[in-house]
């Protein structure tokens, strides 16, 4: 299943890579691909692992908002 969430607060290149790092390291997470210039992450996942919620928590604690 793929999902895009909105992300707030990133700024630069290391922005991105902080916060697919943490979304990758999310058991259940196939892959995650974020945009600065879209500013959003699109994440694949197995559904019967995690969700949403484990996503916006994620990207939370690295500092960064999902509006």
């Amino acid at each position: 299943m793929d999902v895009a969430l909105k992300v707030a607060g990133m700024t630069c290149p290391g922005c991105v890579r902080s916060v697919q790092k943490v979304l990758e390291a999310i058991p259940g997470v196939e892959h995650a691909e974020v945009s600065l210039e879209q500013r959003q992450a699109r994440v694949s996942f197995d559904p019967a692992q995690t969700g949403l919620d484990a996503f916006k928590a994620a990207i939370a604690d690295a500092g960064y908002e999902t509006p």
